[in-house]
């Protein structure tokens, strides 16, 4: 089979666009840690997962991939769904420091299926199921923002703090700004939920957020005890 010129430029054009678009999907993840006293001190409340109470500690949330403009990639892709299997030597780990805290009880099997279609699905270019998790619990072990918050008298006691303190404790502990999400307790306090923070496409480096999600918390927030 002969191609003219102009047919074989387009063909390399279009074989380039689809390696880009392949590379590209997402511009930045953010990496989100939720404090377990505030998703169970609200109206919706929690369940234990059956392998028992967590550890008062944060506990990862997901590694979601995101675009600049703040808008993000979601169940990218139906053929590729999630293998227990595929992350057996990481189930212990993932129990410690990925809990579900839904209700009904569960092991914590819906809760990654979740993490990984809707999310991890989408930079599947970048990461495979083992490693979208593996990378995920590598982040906790870097970023211990528990630590970094009493490292500044900044204690999980039911106390308010302030929320301009509690972001410019993790700035400093982790060396990057964190956006911090609020929800309500059953009084109706604004209470520190979920950390943010932003990593760059192989998930291996955390960078400055190109952009912050909405939302917006009180002055000063309560951070629960669990």
């Amino acid at each position: 089979m002969k191609f003219d010129s102009f047919t074989l430029i387009s063909l390399i054009v279009l074989a380039n666009l689809s390696v880009l678009c392949v590379s590209q999907d997402f511009d930045f993840f953010y990496f989100v840690q939720q404090w377990p006293g505030s998703y169970c001190d609200s109206k919706q409340s929690c369940c234990y997962p059956t392998t028992g109470k967590p550890a008062a500690d944060f506990g990862i949330h997901g590694l979601w991939p995101n675009y600049k403009d703040g808008s993000y990639p979601s169940n990218c892709d139906p053929n590729n769904p999630f293998d227990q299997s595929e992350i057996s030597d990481l189930t212990s780990s993932m129990q410690k420091n990925w809990p579900t805290l839904a209700c009904p009880s569960g092991s914590g099997l819906k809760f990654w299926e979740h993490e990984w279609e809707k999310h991890g699905t989408c930079s599947e270019s970048v990461l495979d199921q083992h490693a979208y998790f593996q990378t995920t619990l590598n982040l906790k072990r870097k970023v211990n923002v528990l630590q970094v918050l009493k490292s500044a008298g900044i204690q999980p006691n039911g106390e308010f703090y302030s929320l301009a303190n509690i972001r410019e404790a993790i700035q400093n502990g982790v060396g990057y700004s964190p956006w911090i999400e609020c929800n309500v307790d059953t009084s109706g306090n604004s209470q520190l939920y979920q950390v943010y923070l932003c990593v760059d496409t192989s998930g291996s480096n955390l960078i400055e957020c190109p952009v912050f999600p909405n939302g917006k918390c009180g002055s000063h927030i309560e951070f629960p005890t669990f």
